[in-house]
């Protein structure tokens, strides 16, 4: 069995912020950018990696969530609880000293793992945490 991911979904709060986030500090490409009956939808990727999509969406794009859960995907999300992505990079340093500069919150400044591995974190505008990890 040869699997590949080719997608996962982020909740965000603010769509437009999110977008500027991933598209102008991180450096994706908007793959696509719908709006399904008043749901919008956008989905982008890093340069390296055409094959896989981030679709961000707002927690009541999907039309089966109640609006109890709605606040708790909220909620969640808002703790950095919810979504999480782990990225590689080059350069732990580099990439942590470039996302710090354009204001993301700070979760880990780089510190060597037990593994071997160099890595960061930082909260998306959402709260989503993003690891970057140089091996």
């Amino acid at each position: 069995m040869n699997l590949k991911l080719s997608s996962c979904t982020l909740v965000v709060h603010d769509l437009d912020e999110a977008l500027g986030f991933y598209r102008d500090v991180l450096g994706f490409e908007v793959r696509d950018d719908v709006d399904l009956e008043g749901v919008r939808r956008v989905s982008l990727g890093p340069p390296s990696h055409p094959d896989v999509q981030i679709l961000l969406e707002s927690p009541g794009a999907d039309p089966c969530v109640s609006p109890a859960d709605r606040r708790v995907i909220e909620d969640l999300t808002a703790k950095g609880l919810l979504g999480r992505l782990v990225f590689t990079t080059d350069e732990c340093d580099a990439t942590f000293e470039h996302i710090e500069s354009a204001g993301a919150e700070v979760m880990q400044e780089p510190i060597n793992q037990l593994d071997g591995v160099r890595d960061c974190a930082f909260l998306d505008p959402s709260g989503n945490m993003l690891r970057f990890a140089q091996r």
